[in-house]
């Protein structure tokens, strides 16, 4: 069956929100209010594969880091028959830049999860084997596996990796405060298991299909301990299974043996290490039957429990079932409660003590259930912690509905709803069917015959603001969901959201891509001004800590608008200038080791702020250069930074004149007196060290022998700096200063400056209502916006050198060494350092797992002539 095209996906709604009933629908006269949106971004599907070579995985497994790296899994049939399980990596922002690899899994892949950073990747199978991938190198389209535990032939159901303790809850009712301590709180939450000092131990937690829980710990010197134990004394087949933690470090495990006429049985994990050995205790919780086994008209029409899930991996206190038929199927949403055991009145006389503390038991009770739908092919969880009280299902209708508070069932229909997790009513809906005719009714076309392509696997994203399905012919689509789901917001409140969990992505360190979906051209300049706003807000440690990320997500953000993507130039290259400084101040060693306590970096920022002298000997002179010293060599290899800092002063100050100019890169910097102080700096280290090694000056191409470039330099920067410094009040540069830079490319020849190249990213190029159609494998030509071609004039064309962004190191037209780009803001630098000098490998080593704006490295083909 031919995959559909992109049209196929994208009739939503309307949709009022309401609960789901017969076939996917919802009950008549459930109307609540307006619908909100979900829409397609894109497709991306496989080259047209033979029949006999490719087949669907199943079970399908699919997982999205929070670094917004997707993998799931397909199976390859060789000449001979031969199955050979596939697992396929990419990066949202370059889908067709698929990575697969063969698994070496013998049998069908049954789990794919993600740890906690998003770098690492556990596979498990039907034959009891787990992996563990990692990156080689760093790069996100080449992994390794190097660990990994067994329990031969017993077929892994459940697989997630211990809980690291790490907890921030998001509270939805104060996004109007100021501090980001009170947005979001670190919750008391223990480690599964901790080393000595409380340090969290990694490892693994996985149950087999014959009642087994494994648990396996990666030790600090690289060995793996793995034991295995029932999960009770009587141990029984088990179909389905998940695993949820608990705030005091236990782990609970949820099992049922898929016939929904048996319990759904509930077990207490506890993990501990007695003598270098790994030790397993396992305690009976409460159990529970499903409702509609309980009721006489429904007993035996949903025979199979198809989908046990807890709503979230640290709430182990709330639990989404599935029970199915062959065509339809009933879901329903539990919660374990404390109850007061009522005591006989004989027994309160006996002991009146009883009466006045009334014994608790635990005991599970439904929440909400659906009536009969289609058949549920997959489900869906959101990962935002988000915790909810069970009178918020009181209110849930009345409320506003947030991302997190969502859940996702896909069904057999090829109907994709989003509805809330506690009282299952419906907040969006996506249809596949045919194209139909713009003159017909949406609701009077008719239900296609045959086998619906629908999603046998879904992952929400870490914001839950996204949705990728895999459907049954391995095709992959990315779903936008709207943060207004169910309910109609302005424009000033939408911007809310947004920011508020743009704001959430920035204290976690989590990508935040899938936000970048919903932002709009017009939005960006609010965005960024309140983002700013709300940074500025914090405590200066905190700004301290956040200052690298909120540049970056500026940045992103900037691509977005053709009115600001200029200034992406600018916060990439603040970016690096900020790198740079703390480099360099970090080569300087005091001269005594009893010195005070300001390090040599921070008496030379105080004393280039107290002195505002032209003359930059007069400003060296009040310095201890004989902290400045360093070796040789190690200034001739930083020749490269020390240039590009020479080249943007001049740049900067050639730029003076035409300030007017927004859409000129380097704009923002003639107005950042933070930066112009940074850059003075340098200019005083750089002259220092001019005169242990004049070599590593930086060169310019002057129209007289006699002048001093650096002086003439730091002179005119110097004026430029007191006009918009903090101390005082700011003012406009003076003429003089303005005459002096229009004579400057008649003094010095100014060089180009290699700005970084326009992404080649999607996310600047969706548009709504327009998914676009993708092939793995084959780069596809995608439609300029107008941000792209703002940037045109700063790329570097085809043919043309190439740049190290990095080491500031030119790779020719062609490039021969091997090199690797920014996933998020396509900066490019060689993947082998061709320095051995110990300051440069420091300044290497900073950028070896992650590019300077925080995004993952990827590996790029050689260029050819």
């Amino acid at each position: 069956m031919a995959a559909p095209d992109p049209g196929r996906w994208g009739e939503c709604g309307p949709r009022p929100p309401g609960r789901l009933s017969a076939r996917g629908g919802q009950e008549p006269g459930a109307v609540l209010g307006a619908v909100g949106m979900m829409d397609l971004a894109y497709v991306c599907e496989w080259e047209k594969w033979a029949k006999s070579t490719y087949c669907p995985s199943l079970p399908l497994a699919c997982a999205w880091s929070c670094r917004n790296l997707i993998a799931f899994t397909t199976d390859l049939r060789n000449d001979d028959q031969d199955l050979t399980h596939m697992i396929h990596i990419l990066d949202t922002e370059h889908p067709w830049e698929v990575h697969s690899v063969n698994s070496g899994h013998s049998e069908a892949i049954t789990c794919l999860e993600w740890d906690q950073s998003g770098s690492r990747l556990l596979s498990a199978d039907a034959d009891g084997r787990i992996k563990c991938w990692s990156m080689a190198d760093h790069l996100a389209n080449s992994w390794e596996s190097s660990v990994g535990s067994q329990v031969e032939g017993d077929p892994i159901v459940a697989l997630s990796w211990l809980h690291n303790g790490v907890k921030l809850a998001l509270h939805v009712e104060k996004s109007g405060a100021s501090s980001f301590g009170e947005k979001f709180s670190r919750v008391k939450f223990s480690p599964s298991l901790t080393l000595f000092g409380g340090k969290p131990m990694e490892g693994w937690i996985a149950v087999t299909v014959s009642g087994l829980v494994t648990v396996s710990l990666l030790k600090p010197s690289g060995q793996v301990l793995t034991s295995t134990e029932s999960l009770c004394r009587l141990r029984g087949r088990v179909a389905l299974a998940d695993i949820a933690f608990t705030g005091g470090g236990n782990i609970v495990v949820a099992a049922a043996d898929g016939s929904s006429a048996s319990p759904v049985k509930f077990y207490k994990v506890c993990v501990s290490v007695v003598s270098e050995k790994c030790r397993i205790d396992t305690e009976i919780l409460p159990s529970l039957f499903m409702r509609c086994t309980t009721d006489p008209n429904r007993k035996d029409r949903f025979p199979v429990i198809t989908h046990l899930k807890f709503l979230a991996r640290d709430m182990s206190e709330q639990v989404l079932l599935c029970a199915s038929s062959q065509s339809s199927s009933l879901v329903e949403c539990w919660s374990l409660r404390k109850e007061g055991l009522p005591v006989n009145n004989i027994f309160q006389q006996i002991s009146p003590a009883v009466g006045d503390k009334q014994p608790m038991i635990l005991k599970w009770r439904i929440l909400s259930a659906t009536n009969d739908l289609d058949r549920v092919s997959a489900v869906a969880l959101p990962k935002l912690p988000i915790s909810l009280t069970n009178t918020d299902l009181k209110v849930a209708s009345d409320t506003q509905f947030y991302p997190g508070l969502g859940l996702a069932l896909a069904f057999q229909d090829g109907s994709v709803h989003v509805v809330h997790r506690l009282s299952l009513q419906t907040m969006a809906v996506l249809y596949s069917s045919a194209p139909r005719s713009l003159d017909e009714p949406a609701l009077k076309r008719p239900r296609t015959t045959g086998p619906a392509i629908h999603f046998k696997a879904m992952q929400l994203s870490w914001t839950s603001l996204a949705l990728v399905g895999i459907d049954n012919h391995g095709k992959l689509s990315m779903l936008r969901i709207s943060p207004s789901l169910g309910h109609p917001l302005e424009p000033k409140l939408a911007l809310q959201h947004l920011l508020f969990l743009l704001e959430y992505c920035m204290v976690t360190g989590y990508d935040w891509w899938d936000i970048l979906l919903h932002v709009q051209p017009g939005m960006v300049q609010s965005l960024v001004e309140r983002l700013h706003e709300e940074y500025t807000r914090q405590k200066p440690a905190l700004q301290q800590v956040l200052s690298t990320r909120i540049l970056a997500m500026k940045a992103s953000l900037c691509k977005l608008s053709p009115c600001t993507v200029a200034r992406v130039c600018d916060y990439h290259t603040k970016l690096f200038l900020m790198a740079i400084t703390s480099t360099l101040k970090s080569l300087l060693r005091p001269h005594f080791l009893n010195t005070p306590d300001k390090s040599p970096g921070d008496r030379l920022a105080e004393i280039c702020a107290k002195i505002t002298d032209v003359d930059i000997d007069k400003v060296m002179i009040n310095l201890k250069t004989e902290e400045f010293v360093l070796d040789m060599n190690t200034l001739q290899a930083l020749q490269q930074l020390l240039q590009w800092v020479g080249d943007f002063v001049l740049y900067l100050l050639v730029s003076l004149p035409n300030q007017g100019s927004p859409l000129r890169p380097g704009h923002s910097f003639l107005r950042d007196g933070a930066s112009l102080g940074m850059l003075r700096e340098l200019m005083v280290v750089i002259r220092i060290w001019g005169l242990l090694k004049p070599s590593c000056l930086p060169v310019y191409t002057a129209t007289s022998d006699t002048q001093d470039s650096m002086s003439l330099l730091f002179r005119l920067l110097t004026k430029l700096w007191i006009c918009c410094r903090d101390e005082g009040p700011a003012s406009e540069p003076d003429e003089g200063l303005v005459d002096e830079c229009c004579l400057l490319p008649s003094q010095l020849l100014v060089p180009n400056l290699d700005w970084l190249p326009a992404s080649d990213g999607l996310v600047s190029r969706l548009q709504p209502k327009q998914p676009l159609r993708l092939r793995f494998g084959r780069a596809p030509t995608l439609p300029s916006s107008s941000s792209t071609l703002q940037l045109d004039g700063l790329a570097r064309a085809p043919g043309q050198p190439k740049i190290d962004h990095l080491r500031r190191l030119h790779l020719g037209a062609y490039p021969t060494e091997e090199c690797k780009a920014c996933t998020r803001c396509g900066c490019v630098t060689m993947l082998r350092s061709p320095n051995k000098t110990t300051a440069v490998k420091q300044w290497e080593q900073r950028w070896i797992k992650n590019c300077l704006c925080g995004g993952l490295w990827r590996r790029v083909p050689l260029s050819c002539p």
